[in-house]
C-alpha cells in the first residue's frame, strides 16, 4: 500500500515544453506598466478564463499567507483590488502593508510577480466600484463577515434573504464601511516568459526614485 500511494503522488514525470514566445530587452520599454498592459490584453483575448485572477500574498505573524483575488484596475500608480477590510487579509494589511501579487497565465507561458506597499483607495473610488457591481453582489458584501467562523451555510442564506428584503426598494444601496479597495504601489515587477530547456526569460523592473531599473535574472 505504501508503494502504491507513493506512485500515485509522484508528479516528477509532468513536463511542459515552453516554446511559445520570448522576452527580450529591446521589447520591454523603460517602465513596466505598458508591458503589463500588453500582457493583460493578450491574456484577455487568449485562452485564459479569468485573466485578472491573481495570488495575493500577505504577512500574518511573520508568516506568509496567500489567496486568489481579482485585479480590478491598474495604472502607473498601482494595482487595485477590493475586499472586506475586516477579513484575514485586511487585518494582515493593516498590521503590515507589505504584499505581493502573482499572475500566472499558463496558456501564454507567462508569469508576473509584483511586490510593493498596500494602501487603501479613496472612499470615492470604493463607492464607484461598489455601485458598479450587480445588486446581489452589493448585498453580498453586507451578508458576509469574511473569514469569520459560521455554523453552516444557512447562516449566510438567512442573512442574505433578510438583507434582500431590507434593500429591495433602496437605491443606491450604501457601501458597507468595512468594504472597499486597496492599491498595491509596486517597488518591483518581474516578468517571466517560459523558454525551452527551462532557460526562461526573467526581466525585473525595480523602482529607483522616479525611474525604473531593469535587470535580466538567471532562470
Amino acid at each position: 500500500m505504501v508503494g502504491k500511494s507513493t506512485k500515485q503522488n509522484n508528479l516528477s514525470g509532468l513536463r511542459v515544453n515552453y516554446n511559445r514566445d520570448e522576452l527580450l530587452e529591446q521589447n520591454i520599454g523603460s517602465e513596466p506598466f505598458s508591458l503589463f498592459s500588453d500582457w493583460m490584453e493578450a491574456a484577455k483575448s487568449g485562452e485564459i478564463k479569468e485573466p485578472n485572477a491573481m495570488v495575493l500574498s500577505t504577512i500574518r505573524d511573520e508568516k506568509p499567507t496567500a489567496r486568489v483575488v481579482l485585479l480590478k484596475g491598474f495604472d502607473e500608480n498601482g494595482f487595485v483590488f477590493f475586499t472586506n477590510y475586516q477579513s484575514h487579509k485586511g487585518i494582515e494589511l493593516e498590521k503590515n502593508p507589505n504584499a505581493a501579487m502573482t499572475f500566472f497565465w499558463d496558456a501564454l507561458q507567462r508569469q508576473v510577480r509584483i511586490e510593493g506597499i498596500i494602501e487603501k483607495v479613496s472612499e470615492e473610488e470604493s463607492d464607484e466600484y461598489y455601485h458598479s457591481r450587480p445588486i446581489l453582489s452589493q448585498i453580498g458584501a453586507w451578508v458576509s463577515n469574511q473569514s469569520t467562523v459560521i455554523k453552516d451555510r444557512t447562516v449566510l442564506e438567512e442573512k442574505n434573504a433578510q438583507l434582500e428584503e431590507k434593500y429591495k426598494n433602496v437605491n443606491p444601496i450604501p457601501r458597507p464601511p468595512h468594504w472597499g479597495g486597496y492599491r498595491l504601489k509596486p517597488t518591483e515587477i518581474e516578468f517571466w516568459q517560459g523558454r525551452q530547456n527551462r532557460l526562461h526569460d526573467r526581466i525585473l523592473f525595480s523602482k529607483k526614485e522616479n525611474s525604473w531599473q531593469t535587470d535580466r535574472l538567471s532562470p
